[in-house]
């Protein structure tokens, strides 16, 4: 993988989800995911790739209300894995248990996408090498085009043992209800850089990637926060390079007077669509 998700971009780190029952979604995330579990309480798991790293977050609210209605929220997380290879054993194991899946081949990219039991988006992807990006005026060229099984399973015939170590949290992909507003708070305050459109979307990133971050108001113009309680993105992390730039983007909160929280690891706010996010360093 290229150096897209470390210093000195900004990039995405965790993502933590709400569920309704923690011990089936523990399942899933085990069996069909192959994530391990890094750390377990009564009603939280943290998931990791390697053993070390936190990439997914599992919490099961007291109150907590099923995955309904049109709001803001998680479109999909997206993990990346290094090669086309392992993207070939990752569908393999898709087709052998016959988990529903959909695809895409993103010019890009080519993505595998499931939802977890609760109807959270989840996306599995591999980026062509960057060389093969073509842009036009600052924009990358991006469409959703049927992908090349055959092609891809012919890649490897590896058995599946998990996802690979090498996996990262590659980007993230949101409902907001306003699309101009969003977008300008995550250019102007947060640090990223518009890199591409689609109907009704929006793609951004720091250092020339296709896209940490996507939003898109597919669940209708002015959809309204969830509630705190429903299944669903419960917060994501930005990984800041250096408290330099993490403390420009808490300055622009402040003279925006966005809500900000400072918390023992972090500092927590929410984009105008109340898709709340720890920004960290």
């Amino acid at each position: 993988m290229e150096k897209f998700h470390q210093e000195p971009n900004i990039y995405v780190g965790e993502v933590n989800i709400k569920v309704e029952e923690l011990d089936r979604a523990v399942t899933f995330y085990e069996n069909i995911m192959g994530l391990g579990v890094l750390e377990r309480t009564v009603d939280r798991v943290v998931l990791t790739a390697n053993g070390t790293t936190a990439l997914v977050t599992l919490e099961q609210p007291a109150d907590v209300i099923p995955l309904t209605g049109r709001h803001s929220g998680l479109f999909h997380f997206a993990l990346l894995v290094p090669t086309r290879g392992e993207l070939a054993v990752f569908l393999r194991h898709l087709i052998q248990t016959n988990y529903p899946f959909g695809a895409g081949d993103h010019n890009v990219s080519e993505a595998l996408y499931i939802t977890d039991p609760d109807g959270n988006g989840i996306e599995v992807y591999w980026d062509r090498p960057s060389s093969e990006w073509k842009w036009d005026n600052g924009l990358v060229e991006m469409a959703t085009l049927q992908i090349d099984a055959k092609g891809i399973l012919a890649e490897s015939d590896a058995p599946w043992n998990g996802l690979p170590t090498s996996t990262i949290m590659g980007h993230i992909h949101l409902h907001v209800g306003d699309l101009k507003k969003a977008e300008q708070f995550y250019n102007d305050v947060l640090g990223f850089k518009t890199v591409s459109y689609y109907p009704q979307a929006a793609f951004m990133s720091t250092g020339e990637y296709h896209h940490h971050i996507a939003i898109n108001t597919w669940q209708g113009v002015g959809a309204p926060t969830p509630p705190k309680n429903r299944v669903g993105l419960n917060n994501y992390t930005l990984v800041y390079p250096n408290e330099a730039l993490r403390q420009s983007a808490i300055t622009q909160l402040e003279q925006s007077g966005v809500p900000l929280i400072q918390e023992l690891n972090g500092y927590l706010t929410s984009d105008p669509a109340g898709n709340r996010i720890r920004l960290v360093v």
